[in-house]
């Protein structure tokens, strides 16, 4: 892997320790403002709108005009975002910055498509595993400090606020922006050609995405996989309060268990299968691992139980985004990189859209089993689209020479 990779890599380590600031907070920040659970749904879902209708046109902006530009007002929008809803006075301001985030929240795409730049096709399903581990790296310090920045926001006007979480994201995310400004060299050689009109690349390009050959149904997969993900991210965190009787300490370190798992599936574990399986068939693990562990959690409500299952997740979870993604890349042609991978985020943020609201509508405050109904439906469905994608395999995975 050469400098550039590496600086990205960073860039993308910070980027998502800001994230992964937030995530531990968000639902407990909604219910702080008198969010019932289904509100508090539509806060994880209005980020995720945004981010779909947006982030094609970043892609296809850092195909015409560069990745850096593109990476820059991207993370510029977070910053100005999370201030906004670390000191919100009320929830309509919240559900706009959280919005703001989402339409300027293209830094993930336009960061594979750097990867996909200054990587030779051979080495790209192990710099997205790299990158992978670099979102968990965010996972493992980004909850620490998300319980430090509460704990030191007791002395402070704000009190008892998890709004601290978004101030400290938002000063986090400008250092991932000052790196891209200074340090960060363009990586886009060819530059496509001039759109007529950047809006071209909206809704008729997501359509016209799925009929493009083998990408389709990576796109598919990837939407199916990203909605039962998210139906499980926000019941995640009521089943763990609410039906578990857990505190937000303990919540955060739930955080932190994921993410050191994560970055040793992703730096150690991912270079090693690679080895022995095609990518396609560590893909297929993933999502049956992914799918027996959602239908277990919930059996038993017991939280020593409930750790050990979510260990067996983590475990194997970690492999099915980047091999989605590195399938992707490769299918793809160099000059149409950003636009793709700007498209299979966008597929990605809308089902993080649908995800919470479907869960939110599943759980009622009055029945505390009903939060493990979403928990349920995730593990059935992400079966059925396990058998999906080996039946679809050959349209996907054919004449791939890496593995």
């Amino acid at each position: 892997m050469n400098r550039k990779f590496w600086i990205i890599a960073l860039i993308s380590f910070i980027n998502s320790l800001s994230f992964t600031i937030i995530i531990p907070v968000l639902y407990q920040y909604g219910r702080q403002f008198k969010l019932d659970d289904f509100q508090t749904s539509l806060l994880f879902a209005i980020f995720a709108i945004g981010q779909f209708f947006a982030t094609p046109i970043i892609g296809k902006l850092s195909d015409r005009f560069g990745r850096k530009p593109l990476l820059i007002i991207s993370l510029a929008g977070t910053v100005v975002a999370n201030l906004m809803a670390g000191s919100a006075a009320s929830a309509a301001v919240l559900f706009f910055a959280r919005f703001l985030d989402g339409i300027t929240g293209g830094n993930a795409s336009v960061a594979q498509a750097v990867i996909s730049d200054v990587t030779a096709p051979e080495q790209r399903a192990k710099a997205f595993g790299i990158n992978g581990a670099a979102f968990g790296m965010g996972f493992i310090i980004g909850p620490a400090v998300s319980l430090l920045a509460q704990k030191a926001a007791l002395n402070t006007p704000l009190g008892e606020s998890f709004g601290a979480s978004f101030l400290v994201s938002s000063a986090i995310a400008a250092i991932a922006l000052f790196l891209t400004i200074f340090f960060l060299p363009e990586t886009l050689k060819t530059k496509a050609e001039k759109a007529q009109n950047i809006f071209d690349i909206g809704l008729d390009k997501l359509i016209t995405g799925l009929f493009l050959p083998k990408i389709g149904i990576l796109l598919i997969i990837n939407f199916l996989t990203g909605l039962t993900f998210t139906l499980f991210t926000f019941a995640f965190q009521p089943y763990f309060l609410i039906v578990l009787k857990q505190n937000s300490d303990g919540l955060a370190l739930m955080f932190l268990l994921f993410g050191v798992l994560a970055v040793i599936m992703q730096t150690l574990g991912i270079s090693k299968l690679i080895k022995r399986f095609q990518l396609v068939q560590i893909m297929f693990m993933g999502l049956f691992i992914r799918s027996l562990s959602f239908v277990l959690m919930p059996i038993w409500q017991d939280i020593h139980y409930f750790i050990v299952v979510c260990i067996l997740f983590s475990l194997l979870n970690s492999v099915v985004q980047p091999m989605i993604s590195a399938l992707i890349s490769l299918n793809a042609s160099p000059e149409d990189q950003g636009t793709i991978l700007g498209i299979n985020s966008s597929y990605l943020s809308i089902s993080n859209a649908f995800g919470p609201i479907i869960a939110g509508l599943l759980v009622n405050e009055s029945n505390p089993n009903s939060y493990g109904y979403p928990l349920y439906l995730a593990g059935i469905c992400t079966f059925i689209i396990l058998i999906f994608a080996f039946i679809k395999r050959e349209s996907y995975a054919a004449n791939l020479s890496d593995r």
